[in-house]
C-alpha cells in the first residue's frame, strides 16, 4: 500500500535522522544493508547513493512489509551501537530519543528502544557552547518541533501555509532569534522577522507542490531592498529552489539567504545550532555570490 503524505514525511525525517547510523557500503559487519538483510528486508536495499537507498529502503518496507519495519530499525541502532563506537562516536540518547519520536509519524513504537534501563545505558551528548550569542533547545523542545512540521504537511495548501508561518516562528523563538510574525511594511506583506548577531532578517516562507523559481526569488530580494539598506532576508521553500532560478537569482547583488525542507530537517534531526546555520549561509553567499548551499554542505 502506497504511503500516505504523513508517512511519506515522517520517512524522509527518519532517514535524515538515521544516515549517519551506519555506512551503506564497504563494512563486512555493520552497514545499512547488513542490517537490511538481517531484517529480512534485503531486497530492498538499493547500491548507490546512501540517503536515496535508505529511503527508499525504509519506504518499500513500509510499503510491501510492514510487519518487518521495527526488526529493521532495532537491526539498525543494534549494529550502529557497535559501528559508532568503533568510529569513537558512541550512539547517544539524544539521537534514540528523537528516532521514536520520529516512528510516531509512521504509528510505530519499539519497546525496546523506549525502556528507560536501555536509554540510560546510552551516552547523552556533549552540550556544544552556543553560538553567536544564541542557545541550542533542549532536545523534548526540537522533538517537538520536528512532530510539529510533520504535522503542518498533513494539511490542506490554504491552512498549511499559515501553520508553515507558526512553526518557522516557534523555531525562531526555540533559538533565542527574537521572532516577530507576519505584518504588512510599505503596503507589502511580510512572513516574519528575526534577529540575528546585531542584523534585522525578513523571512519568506513558502510550501507549495513545485520548486520556487527566479521569480519569487525576485519579488522578496525587491520587499527586503526596498526596505532599510541594512536589512537581510532569509526565503525559506519547504519544497525547494529550481535549479535555474538559483542561477539566474545569483547573477545579481543581493541580501538574502535560502533554507530549504531538507535543511529544515536536518537542523531538527541533527540538533544543529540555527544561528551558527543561518552564519555560515551568510558567510558562503558573500564568499560565492550564491544564495543557497545545504546545510549538509556545510556541516
Amino acid at each position: 500500500m502506497a504511503l500516505d503524505m504523513k508517512e511519506a514525511t515522517a520517512v524522509t525525517a527518519i532517514a535524515d535522522l538515521l544516515y549517519d547510523f551506519l555506512p551503506g557500503s564497504g563494512n563486512p559487519r555493520t552497514a545499512f544493508p547488513l542490517a537490511a538483510m538481517e531484517a529480512g528486508v534485503g531486497e530492498f536495499w538499493q547500491p548507490g547513493s546512501k540517503l536515496p537507498s535508505l529511503v527508499q529502503l525504509l519506504s518499500a518496507t513500509l510499503e510491501h512489509r510492514r510487519n518487518r519495519f521495527c526488526p529493521l530499525i532495532t537491526a539498525i541502532v543494534r549494529q550502529s551501537m557497535t559501528w559508532r563506537r568503533g568510529r569513537n562516536d558512541p550512539l547517544n540518547r539524544e539521537e534514540v530519543e528523537q528516532l521514536n519520536e520520529l516512528l510516531r509519524g509512521v504509528s510505530f513504537r519499539i519497546p525496546d528502544l523506549t525502556d528507560d534501563s536501555f536509554l540510560s545505558m546510552l551516552p547523552r551528548r556533549h552540550p556544544e557552547p552556543p553560538s553567536s550569542g544564541a542557545g541550542k533547545p533542549r532536545v523534548a523542545r526540537l522533538t517537538a518541533l520536528s512532530q510539529q512540521l510533520i504535522d503542518v504537511s498533513t494539511m490542506a495548501p490554504q491552512p498549511r501555509g499559515y501553520a508553515f508561518e507558526k512553526f518557522l516562528h516557534a523555531l525562531f523563538d526555540a533559538y533565542d532569534l527574537a521572532p516577530r510574525g507576519s505584518f504588512r511594511l510599505a503596503n507589502e506583506q511580510i512572513d516574519g522577522s528575526f534577529s540575528l548577531e546585531g542584523e534585522t532578517y525578513l523571512v519568506e516562507a513558502k510550501w507549495q507542490n513545485g520548486y520556487t523559481g527566479v521569480a519569487d526569488l525576485d519579488a522578496f530580494s525587491a520587499k527586503v531592498t526596498r526596505n532599510a539598506r541594512w536589512a537581510r532576508g532569509l526565503f525559506i521553500s519547504q519544497t525547494g529552489f529550481s535549479p535555474g532560478g538559483l542561477t539566474a537569482f545569483g547573477r545579481g547583488p543581493t541580501s538574502i539567504i535560502c533554507m530549504d525542507g531538507l535543511d529544515l530537517h536536518d537542523i531538527l534531526s541533527r540538533q544543529l545550532s540555527l544561528s551558527e546555520v543561518l552564519a555560515r549561509k551568510a558567510r558562503r553567499a558573500v564568499e560565492t555570490g550564491g544564495p543557497f548551499v545545504r546545510v549538509r554542505d556545510l556541516f
